[in-house]
């Protein structure tokens, strides 16, 4: 009789202090996680998204923040970011199917996750108000894949 062997996915959670150095320490931490397992390609666009991400959270609350880093497929993994503010930051605050905004020049607030957006394969948000006593709070996630890295790469250039 054959047996199937569960998926080695991976999991790794980073709790961070809110601190302005975070973005860095979350940075250099997940590339060395994706090298570690053989998913180099994805590193540059990982920093890019997660240091946009942990910056947000830096900016707009009080708190620490958790970024977690999963394999999700071979060659796809998710970024998920929570913080303990309820409010969902635009452009997250929209389904993934309607048009984007372009980032501009001249804007200065809300360019970074306007980024994530464009680099994600998938992306999306939850939050948690007052539902829970006790409990706020919001994640954001998104979605990297090989064809993420090259929307990126083909961005800076």
């Amino acid at each position: 009789m054959a047996t199937v062997s569960p998926e080695n996915r991976w999991s790794y959670s980073l709790t961070l202090p809110h601190d302005p150095r975070s973005a860095r320490v979350a940075r250099i931490t997940l590339r060395g996680v994706l090298e570690s397992h053989g998913m180099d390609e994805l590193a540059d666009v990982t920093e890019l998204i997660v240091s946009e991400l942990v910056a947000s959270s830096y900016l707009n609350t009080e708190g620490p923040a958790e970024v977690r880093l999963k394999q999700v497929a071979n060659d796809r993994v998710r970024v998920s970011l929570w913080d303990k503010s309820p409010e969902i930051p635009a452009p997250f605050d929209r389904p993934a199917r309607l048009p984007q905004r372009k980032a501009t020049t001249g804007m200065e607030a809300g360019n970074g996750l306007l980024i994530v957006r464009q680099c994600a394969a998938s992306w999306g948000s939850w939050s948690v108000g007052e539902e829970f006593p006790g409990v706020t709070g919001k994640l954001l996630w998104c979605e990297l894949n090989r064809e993420s890295g090259r929307r990126a790469l083909h961005m800076a250039a």
